[in-house]
């Protein structure tokens, strides 16, 4: 078996365009070798992505400078969160800024946007879409609650922008599709979330009525830290926690778990643990729960803390 020929050094590693590859002096044979996969029309990798990211890069070269990615495809770069199937799309989103037309690739989905609607950021991989642009880009795309998520992970624990910037993303997308599911998106969206479990878990309860609860809240008592809990009614010492399957799997997050709810105890508070179907099917019953806690909570009911301060025991 004849060796294949190696590639030039600045087309090893990443992918490229077949042109850039012919330019250089690559043979259409050597373009055609199994070692190099087909991602695109006109473009060759070392592999085949299969993340975003993957998928994003593959389709760099051929961008011009007034095209970015957009929509799902900058969404998944960024790390907001999507429900699966946005998520297995394989489709990558480009938007080009300006009176030039859309790119047409298969396997990529085309958009166009007039210059100044759109900011745009790096991504270490090429140009997308900045953060607030692209959830206002998702409006079409997500259900409200959806886009309450994306909303709160944007402001919340990715940190990439806030509220305002979201604000004067829709501004500058007067007239898209979708605008009127973001608008209502972001009367409901709050900065302090720090997973898509939280998210839902608040909406739950003040749909269900109850008031606003403190989002990741520090317990202090007599000026000592006991606990950071995600969801609280401090008023009432109930603290509400989100129990992803990684509470039950992981051994270490499983005993940081209880010795919370211990130490809460310690104190007076109630830890109420909540679980995927706590926020589906069984999100009516688990609103009635924390209610009448909340009501007992209020009145003091559940504090059994030692009327006058902490006894100290000899």
């Amino acid at each position: 078996m004849t060796a294949r020929r190696p590639l030039p050094p600045a087309l090893r590693g990443g992918p490229f365009r077949v042109r850039d590859a012919l330019r250089r002096g690559v043979s259409p044979g050597r373009l055609r070798a199994r070692d190099l996969a087909r991602p695109f029309h006109g473009i060759r990798a070392p592999g085949v992505p299969s993340s975003a990211e993957g998928r994003a890069r593959a389709l760099a070269p051929r961008l011009r400078k007034d095209q970015v990615f957009s929509h799902r495809t900058a969404a998944g770069i960024l790390g907001i969160p999507l429900p699966h199937g946005l998520e297995r799309d394989p489709r990558v989103h480009v938007t080009t800024i300006g009176t030039d037309q859309a790119l047409r690739v298969r396997g990529a989905i085309g958009h166009r946007t007039r210059a100044g609607r759109v900011r745009t950021v790096f991504s270490g991989t090429a140009q997308l879409t900045h953060p607030a642009d692209t959830f206002v880009m998702l409006g079409p795309l997500l259900s409200l609650d959806e886009l309450i998520v994306a909303g709160d992970a944007l402001v919340g624990w990715l940190g990439w922008c806030t509220i305002e910037e979201l604000v004067s993303a829709v501004r500058r997308h007067r007239g898209s599709r979708g605008l009127r599911t973001v608008r209502a998106a972001l009367r409901e969206i709050r900065p302090g979330s720090r997973s898509p479990g939280e998210t839902r878990l608040r909406l739950v309860l003040t749909r269900g009525g109850l008031p606003e609860p403190a989002l990741n809240h520090d317990v202090v008592e007599d000026g000592r830290w006991v606990a950071c809990v995600d969801l609280a009614f401090p008023e009432a010492r109930i603290a509400i926690e989100y129990e992803s399957d990684l509470h039950r799997t992981d051994a270490r997050t499983f005993r940081k778990d209880l010795t919370r709810g211990e130490l809460l105890k310690d104190v007076g508070w109630w830890l109420v643990r909540a679980t995927a179907d706590d926020v589906d099917v069984l999100a009516e019953a688990f609103v009635r729960r924390v209610r009448r806690l909340v009501a007992t909570g209020a009145d003091g009911r559940h504090d059994i803390r030692p009327q006058g301060g902490p006894r100290t025991f000899a």
